[in-house]
């Protein structure tokens, strides 16, 4: 679904960012979301750079991206909101009781189990290469995230996703091991490179990110 200014939906996203993190702002899990459901959305753009206004921090209390609203709920945080969206419209979780359960899971995996290792390996990688303390460090960081890539690759095995069809917890999942574009982290890995290109290759993926990239203003 195309951004409409008009929509029930707002989702804050930032107006600017570095090039490399174009593509990578957490208001793309939730755009990505609601492609896969359908359902149009308006964007708040904030200026990165500037204090956020008081009504935004009302609703998100650390002044991040995204924050939610929908007329039904105020939200922050990428993956309370992903929930939510799967949870209010078809298409993001499975309808049976158990396998629904399973894929929320997935979700909160995503988020705990893997992301805050591969963020401080990737955070490394893109901002301290070559710093004395990270040559002491990284090494440390990349076992424990080789043990948990490992780990979710051999669950993977030769399935397309993480269950038995795609839901919530792999659109989280890809999310969060996209940070790893064009470095070679994942490379011991094909099952889960091929798992990240699948899910880049949805439509409501490409949709998703298309509309992101529009958003950002052009550097004069």
């Amino acid at each position: 679904m195309p951004v409409d200014p008009n929509a029930a939906v707002t989702v804050s996203a930032y107006d600017w960012v570095p090039d490399f993190a174009k593509g990578h702002v957490r208001d793309l899990r939730v755009r990505w979301a609601l492609e896969e459901v359908g359902v149009p959305y308006a964007t708040r753009l904030l200026d990165v750079q500037a204090e956020r206004p008081a009504d935004y921090m009302a609703v998100q209390p650390f002044g991040q991206v995204p924050s939610y609203r929908d007329g039904h709920a105020e939200l922050f945080e990428s993956g309370a909101i992903v929930l939510h969206i799967a949870d209010r419209w078809p298409g993001l979780l499975p309808q049976e009781a158990s396998r629904r359960a399973r894929a929320k899971s997935w979700v909160v995996a995503a988020l705990n189990s893997i992301e805050p290792i591969t963020q401080q390996l990737a955070e490394m990688d893109f901002f301290h290469a070559g710093e004395a303390w990270t040559k002491e460090r990284r090494p440390q960081v990349a076992e424990q995230a080789n043990k948990r890539l490992q780990q979710l690759s051999d669950y993977l095995g030769g399935r397309d996703w993480l269950e038995s069809e795609f839901t919530a917890g792999d659109l989280m999942m890809i999310a969060v091991l996209r940070i790893f574009d064009g470095q070679p982290t994942l490379d011991p890995y094909p099952n889960l490179s091929a798992y990240v290109g699948r899910g880049q290759s949805r439509p409501a993926f490409a949709r998703a990110l298309a509309a992101q990239l529009a958003d950002f203003r052009k550097e004069s």
